[in-house]
């Protein structure tokens, strides 16, 4: 069924068109909800979100290490040949969801997807590390600005041809790298 939205006002009784013609939301089935399993478990020495470094530019140097369930380890094939990797990861700690938030490096409200806040609705996180080594269902890392026992979604390696842009911009976010280094997190987001 392929299903798209209308926006006609109030959210709440905003119709749904698919391809049998417009329904409300309540006919619509459950069938884009998914059900999402960590792969593992990150290891690092920051032991609360609070006083964090919000990114891993202001993690230089901080090491930890990534466990993978034993049934995903053939997944790991081939991974040492990067110097980074993505890790997607629950924000388990996040203890409710907001649309908008007011950001570590501003004193504006944003909407929440204009940030890297975890109160975003899927309480999704993701930091790029810098893969040290690969040991049968362990991966030591760099540079990793997440919480110990965070439960890891997913790994994809770091790719300069396809990741990197030249040009970009970085809307609202005029911090530069020294302010961002330094910057640790406080308890807006706890």
């Amino acid at each position: 069924m392929w299903i798209s939205t209308m926006d006609r006002g109030d959210s709440s009784v905003r119709p749904i068109a698919t391809t049998q013609g417009w329904v409300s939301r309540e006919q619509v089935p459950q069938e884009n909800s998914m059900n999402i399993e960590s792969i593992g478990i990150i290891h690092s020495p920051i032991t609360s979100p609070k006083n964090a470094p919000i990114q891993p530019g202001g993690a230089d140097g901080l090491e930890g290490r990534v466990e993978i369930y034993t049934r995903y380890r053939e997944g790991l094939r081939d991974l040492a040949g990067f110097s980074h990797i993505y890790l997607l990861y629950q924000f388990h700690l996040a203890p409710r969801t907001e649309l908008t938030v007011i950001p570590f490096m501003d004193v504006v409200k944003r909407g929440v997807f204009a940030t890297r806040s975890p109160l975003r609705p899927n309480h999704i996180g993701i930091s790029i590390v810098r893969l040290m080594e690969v040991r049968e269902c362990s991966l030591f890392v760099a540079d990793i600005d997440i919480v110990d026992q965070t439960p890891l979604l997913d790994i994809k390696p770091y790719i300069h041809a396809f990741d990197h842009i030249d040009k970009s911009d970085s809307g609202w976010m005029k911090a530069d790298n020294d302010e961002i280094a330094a910057k640790r997190s406080d308890d807006r987001f706890v």
